[in-house]
């Protein structure tokens, strides 16, 4: 098998690869695969570091027999008849994407998407959740320094790696601010593992809400802590999970006391919000920052306020709950919202290095294996055609 690691053409551009030079090297050492890579000026690893390893730089593409990337291909670089392995942003029918996936069934091209690699118990193998959650809290607590001038942190971008922003964490001195962080998994553990590395105290959810505190504290929420059944009867997991539209959000305890929210849940569009733009324009709303890992846009989201995706270079807009418009951040009664939706890519060797390893270990072995289910699972489109896992995009493949 000859793989090529293509450049990302998404604008904006983002860092991160599938591969770092020496995990690359490794698999052509162990596996019957050989790697080539696509020249780039925007990723982490540089092309020098490619061939420092033994992998050779190249542009022709065109007779690997599968094609890596992480973001979206734009629709004039897909090459016709390939195979192609990237997060496609596709398979909830996003209706950004829906020409992409058109483009794709005409071209014939083979989609195999990392997001539905899955086990046969439907878990994910792969993801960059736990680096987005770890993003996430970084930024949504220096955008609350930035608000205030209380404390000051520099972006993850301007670190080396993640190692280099916990020896900095040691110097800085937080406020006592109250912060909630919602979900369990692997985004939330990812906010919740910075935190900690900032020395801020966790705390229980009842604590967090009866509690005054000199210290910043945080609380870490899951779906028993923010909804409740609306017909009164018991909270119970596997009945939110297959039918969320029977319950409501009971959030409002957390709103009138948290100073920030970071949201790290996956969200199901048929879920309550955890509060409403009405909400928003009540008094005791508390919430200054928002950091909302999990960025689906509104009006079908978790937070109201979360009307675009912000962007690694531009990472915080205002939301104004009285005119329920954009405006500029940190104003007095306005809401700063962090809203990027590639923030792995703020610490991308790292986010990457793991990346690869979870791939070496779960993925790769099944690429080898002919027939592997799990590959099957995650193939999108083949000859022309969704695959039976993906038929049910039709409709969203066949609308202009």
């Amino acid at each position: 098998m000859k793989i090529g690691i293509i450049r990302e053409g998404k604008v904006p551009p983002d860092a991160r690869v599938p591969f770092a030079p020496s995990q690359c090297a490794f698999i052509m050492k162990i596996f019957p695969i050989e790697i080539v890579v696509e020249p780039s000026q925007v990723r982490c690893y540089k092309d020098g570091e490619y061939e420092a390893a033994g992998i050779q730089l190249t542009n022709a593409m065109g007779n690997c027999d599968l094609l890596m990337g992480i973001k979206e291909v734009p629709l004039d670089q897909l090459i016709p008849d390939k195979t192609y392995l990237f997060f496609s942003h596709t398979i909830k029918a996003q209706p950004n994407n829906r020409k992409l996936l058109q483009a794709i069934l005409k071209k014939n091209i083979r989609l195999i998407d990392y997001e539905a690699l899955t086990d046969e118990h439907g878990n994910r193998l792969i993801a960059f959740g736990r680096f987005a959650g770890m993003v996430g809290a970084h930024n949504a607590l220096w955008t609350y320094g930035q608000r205030t001038g209380a404390f000051k942190l520099a972006r993850l971008k301007d670190h080396f790696d993640y190692a280099e922003a916990q020896m900095n964490y040691k110097a800085v001195k937080f406020p006592p601010i109250k912060i909630v962080v919602t979900g369990s998994g692997r985004v939330a553990s990812g906010a919740v593992e910075v935190l900690r590395d900032m020395g801020i105290q966790q705390v229980s959810p009842d604590d967090f809400l009866n509690n005054i505190y000199n210290e910043a504290v945080f609380t870490q929420l899951s779906s028993k802590h923010y909804v409740t059944k609306i017909d009164g009867k018991p909270f119970d997991y596997n009945d939110f999970y297959n039918h969320p539209q029977r319950y409501k959000s009971t959030f409002e305890p957390y709103f009138k006391v948290a100073d920030i929210f970071i949201n790290g849940i996956y969200w199901n569009p048929n879920s309550p919000a955890f509060f409403t733009k009405e909400d928003m324009r009540r008094h005791d709303f508390n919430i200054k920052v928002i950091g909302d890992v999990t960025c689906d846009l509104a009006p079908r989201s978790s937070v109201p306020a979360t009307i675009r995706a912000s962007t690694i270079a531009d990472p915080v807009f205002g939301y104004n709950p009285f005119t329920e418009t954009e405006t500029a951040p940190h104003q007095p009664g306005v809401i700063d919202m962090m809203t990027i939706d590639n923030l792995p890519s703020e610490l991308p060797r790292d986010a990457s290095y793991a990346f690869g390893e979870k791939f070496i270990q779960d993925v790769l072995p099944e690429l080898l294996t002919e027939d592997s289910p799990v590959i099957k699972r995650a193939t999108v489109t083949e000859n022309g055609k969704l695959t039976d896992y993906f038929k049910y995009l039709q409709n969203y493949v066949d609308e202009y």
